[in-house]
């Protein structure tokens, strides 16, 4: 039986349950870190091991947007011409809106791969 997925759960991974979804589940987490990451055996044999590095690897890269968000308009003044800052700024919101997300995405996967049940509410 194919349980539904929380909020949040990646359209990349299969629900729980399908066939191959934790497969799929480290796919994806592999696509979250740096390439260099898929020569640890150990992270393709402990999956919720994967899960840890790509939520620590995600979670910095969240910080590192959110301070360049905050800075880039001060720290960059003399050296960018206006147009460019403000096009800095919104690369730094979406980039801080689609590693939101991805953080998201891997709590959940993560908690999946650990035996978590989700189960919905009304």
């Amino acid at each position: 039986m194919v349980a539904s997925v929380p909020p949040g759960w990646p359209e990349q991974v299969r629900p729980v349950g399908a066939p191959d979804w934790e497969h799929t589940a480290v796919a994806w987490l592999f696509d979250l870190v740096p390439p260099d990451y898929r020569a640890h055996q150990v992270l393709r044999r402990y999956p919720v091991l994967l899960a840890r590095l790509a939520g620590d690897h995600v979670a910095a890269g969240l910080e590192a947007a959110r301070a360049g968000w905050r800075t880039v308009r001060v720290d960059l003044a003399d050296h960018l011409p206006p147009d460019a800052i403000e096009a800095a700024v919104a690369a730094y919101e979406r980039e801080g809106a689609r590693l939101a997300a991805a953080a998201r995405g891997v709590e959940v996967v993560a908690g999946a791969l650990r035996g978590e049940v989700w189960v919905p509410r009304l």
